[in-house]
């Protein structure tokens, strides 16, 4: 699907500006966006030249559409049962099947947190499989709530999700959906994902990355997609 490569891990100092944008999805996931704004973040996104904008289920059609206006190629990224992953499957599934009927090009579900914490990973794998086969074409995010997990069930758990998202057919895992109160993306997670996926998977670091040495850890660590919503000031760092 074009989008598993392999973690570029290397010193900060060596990333430029482009490369850094090139594996940025620039986010808007606020309740209260509208579609005014969603027209403002593709206008930015390809002045910043990211790969992709990540926008709620409701506005994917908005972000095509602003897009698709542009010369440039963006992709459109959504998600499904998002924030809590506590939506049956099908649901997840149908949700996703329709975002990518409206445009969308990648889909970033969440998982049922509460079910890898009670080590069903049964559970896990079948909720992710049933959202892959519901969008066959698309690329497939799935979020584990890396801190959740770490701090709940610990590393071997965290490390499981990561292979039961492999086995269901993701192309990546990522850390966080930002609004999980036990915090966002680690460096520790980070490494983990990116030693459990050996490069067979991407893994997208997001939430609470804020800053361009936030960034360049999370590269560092193995990181090959960053979700970020303060996209210029992060790039900004690289000038």
């Amino acid at each position: 699907m074009g989008a598993r490569r392999a973690g570029a891990q290397r010193p900060g100092d060596t990333w430029r500006r482009a490369e850094v944008a090139a594996l940025v999805d620039h986010t808007l996931l606020k309740p209260e966006a509208t579609e005014a704004d969603v027209a403002v973040l593709v206008a930015e996104a390809a002045e910043l030249g990211v790969v992709a904008v990540c926008v709620s289920p409701s506005m994917v059609s908005a972000a095509h559409k602003s897009a698709t206006e542009r010369p440039e190629r963006l992709l459109i990224a959504t998600v499904a049962g998002f924030p809590s992953g506590k939506h049956l499957p099908t649901i997840k599934a149908h949700e996703a099947a329709l975002a990518v009927d409206d445009g969308a090009d990648e889909v970033d579900m969440v998982i049922d947190v509460g079910a890898a914490v009670a080590g069903d990973l049964a559970a896990v794998a079948a909720d992710i499989a049933t959202v892959r086969a519901a969008i066959p074409g698309a690329v497939l995010k799935v979020i584990v709530e890396s801190s959740a997990l770490l701090s709940l069930a610990g590393e071997p758990t965290l490390v499981a999700v990561c292979r039961a998202a492999e086995e269901s057919g993701a192309d990546f895992v990522k850390t966080s959906t930002g609004f999980h109160p036990s915090g966002g993306a680690s460096v520790a997670a980070v490494e983990l994902m990116a030693a459990t996926v050996g490069g067979r998977l991407g893994v997208k670091a997001s939430g609470g990355i804020r800053t361009t040495p936030d960034a360049l850890a999370m590269l560092a660590a193995g990181a090959t997609r960053l979700g970020l919503s303060g996209t210029r000031a992060v790039l900004d760092g690289l000038d």
